[in-house]
């Protein structure tokens, strides 16, 4: 079983589950999982997460995402982008300006609703399966938080925007949300998601390109190490007399280190045993000179 994350470019028209799906063939492992969901019309980095490092999949996941966004004004359709079905139109007369600043208002931390058409659950079950029978239910709001957004091209009707946000963000509400701002409503028209916290766009691959490195026997050139996304993180080896207590789980004193100097005051490390096998990500006892287990990584 391999163990670590691939950085996949996610074209348009895959779900996030096929993607997984079709890896799951390619490597012929089932122990895989993406970080975060891109609707099917959307495309870019989709980080992945193989074997033990599923369990990091919230460490991933929780990084901001960077988003280029092509938005229409003066258009709303019932999905909020232009898959959906048009309810609207509306002339968008309004110049850079004014454009701007509704979009500079939503810089920060806001509350937004999420579109019918999503995956967010209400009493168990996902929005759009509730729109696809044709209700439309209350959508409680969200805080999420927008750390920059601002304008690459205008052109209206279209306005193209680079958006850097927290977890959880939904690029169709913002754009139906400023869209509502400037009183002509506004629909997403196309979405490529550039970076995942550590993932770039210029380093995604396409599931075509991982299945060329399967077929010729080279997949590990493709895939990321645990170490490999936390590079800033201390390597701190157990003596020998200490690697039957790291492999159970146990509570890890910093003296039973080999680089137990280089460990005072460090808050989380990458736990290794005396042959150098890796263990977990450990973080800093709240009262003890020691560390305990937050993920347990051990590799096959």
């Amino acid at each position: 079983m391999m163990n670590g994350f691939i950085n996949v470019y996610k074209e348009k028209g895959y779900t996030s589950h096929d993607v997984v799906a079709k890896l799951r063939g390619i490597l012929k492992q089932k122990r895989i999982g993406h970080t975060g969901t891109l609707d099917p019309a959307a495309e870019g980095v989709l980080p992945v997460c193989l074997g033990r490092a599923t369990r990091l999949a919230d460490e991933i996941s929780t990084g901001t995402k960077t988003y280029r966004a092509v938005m229409i004004l003066g258009v709303e359709t019932d999905t909020w982008d232009m898959e959906g079905r048009i309810l609207y139109e509306k002339a968008a007369a309004f110049n850079f300006s004014e454009i701007n600043a509704a979009v500079s208002s939503f810089i920060g931390e806001v509350l937004q609703v999420p579109p019918m058409y999503s995956a967010r659950k209400v009493d168990g079950k996902r929005l759009y399966e509730l729109a696809r029978e044709g209700r439309e239910v209350e959508r409680k709001p969200a805080p999420v938080r927008f750390y920059d957004i601002s304008i690459v091209k205008y052109d209206l009707p279209e306005v193209t925007l680079h958006v850097t946000c927290s977890k959880g963000t939904y690029i169709r509400s913002l754009c139906h949300d400023i869209g509502e701002k400037l009183g002509c409503g506004g629909t997403l028209k196309s979405l490529l998601r550039t970076r995942v916290g550590r993932f770039e766009l210029e380093d995604a691959m396409r599931l075509s390109e991982i299945q060329l490195f399967a077929d010729r026997g080279r997949i590990s050139e493709a895939v990321l190490t645990v170490p490999d996304m936390f590079p800033e993180l201390p390597r701190a080896h157990t003596g020998k007399e200490y690697d039957a207590a790291a492999l159970n789980g146990n509570i890890l004193q910093r003296t039973w280190f080999a680089e137990e100097n280089a460990l005072a005051g460090k808050e989380r490390i990458l736990v290794y045993n005396s042959e150098g096998r890796l263990i977990g990500l450990y973080r800093k006892h709240a009262e003890e000179d020691a560390f305990v287990p937050d993920k347990m990584l051990l590799e096959d």
